[in-house]
């Protein structure tokens, strides 16, 4: 159920307002500043706040998050990337925006409608895209050949995009996919195999997305492919794991339909909605491709440092504080 905003708290149901007069900045737009899983969108909230920039997040319908990015200073507008009209309202004086969107159906129409309403907004706005490396149009995964997809919508439609392509697995998927059943059976299973897969902290893919609204000098665009930290297969992971709960967690490695149906039924439980049948889908062909191809990028730390400017989270110290091991927890918040 939706909740009302609290007193005094910034929202617009169809138009901002738009900064008020004499304010010295542009807001920066920001789509998905309520997601679930990995965060960027509200992790990108919070850095440019604390950045000092004024920060306007498109969201679908007022709840207690909104509240909390309204509580902040956050211009929130409630829209839709499917109703190009709200998309249009919410780009008034805006000059940057950031795009994501989740992994699950509708991401070619989402980029037509943001194209469509930046054309008629009739201003540039220079766009970060939060993307993945499996956007390719030969990828076998439904939703990487999408993601491609929609990336050509927005540079067929002469949007200035730089498209951030990481060459790596969020940290948080382990929590996602395989959570539970590290604590409920002492063992994670998936169709990866042997292969060491690059990884990434979901706060540093964030924080890329941060330096590439901030500081676009550091990348080479409109398409570059940032970096994993790191390089580690799954029987490392589940080793780690089991540290994290003190008991043996094993690797089993399964094929990639199995694994398929074990994620859309742990789809049909999980009540944050991030796992889905499109992400089970999604995952279980990159695993598959992986397994036999190898990672297509290398990780590569110190490069992965100079573009955030900090040192990258470790996976070591990620599974040991404890976040995928959490009792009833499958993602981050």
């Amino acid at each position: 159920m939706s909740h009302g905003p609290r007193e005094g708290a910034r929202t617009s149901q169809t138009t901002p307002d738009g900064p008020a007069a004499g304010t010295p900045q542009a807001p920066v737009l920001v789509m998905g500043a309520t997601g679930r899983h990995g965060a960027t969108g509200p992790y990108v909230v919070r850095r440019l706040l604390e950045e000092g920039r004024n920060v306007r997040a498109l969201v679908r319908r007022l709840s207690g998050r909104t509240d909390e990015l309204a509580a902040q200073g956050v211009e929130v507008v409630v829209g839709d990337l499917h109703d190009r009209r709200s998309v249009v309202r919410a780009l008034r004086d805006v000059e940057t925006a950031y795009f994501t969107y989740p992994i699950d159906a509708g991401v070619v129409a989402a980029a037509a409608n943001y194209a469509a309403a930046v054309r008629e907004h009739g201003a540039p706005v220079r766009t970060v895209v939060m993307s993945m490396g499996p956007a390719h149009p030969g990828h076998p995964s439904d939703r990487g050949r999408a993601q491609w997809l929609a990336e050509e919508v927005l540079g067929w439609a002469g949007l200035d995009i730089l498209v951030l392509r990481i060459a790596a697995a969020f940290h948080e998927n382990i929590s996602v996919l395989h959570g539970r059943s590290a604590r409920e059976r002492g063992v994670i299973r998936n169709c990866f195999g042997d292969t060491p897969v690059a990884w990434i902290n979901a706060e540093d893919a964030g924080e890329l997305a941060v330096a590439a609204l901030m500081h676009p000098e550091r990348f080479d665009g409109p398409v570059c492919y940032p970096p994993g930290a790191e390089e580690a297969d799954h029987a490392t992971i589940a080793a780690l794991l089991g540290e994290a709960l003190h008991r043996p967690v094993r690797f089993e490695p399964i094929d990639p339909e199995t694994w398929r149906q074990e994620l859309v039924e742990l789809a049909a439980t999980d009540t944050t909605g991030v796992v889905n049948p499109d992400m089970a889908g999604h995952i279980t062909a990159v695993a598959a491709h992986i397994a036999g191809r190898g990672s297509t990028r290398p990780a590569n730390r110190d490069e992965l440092r100079h573009l955030i400017g900090r040192e990258p989270v470790t996976l070591r110290s990620f599974l040991l504080a404890g976040p995928a091991t959490a009792p009833g927890r499958l993602g981050s918040s």
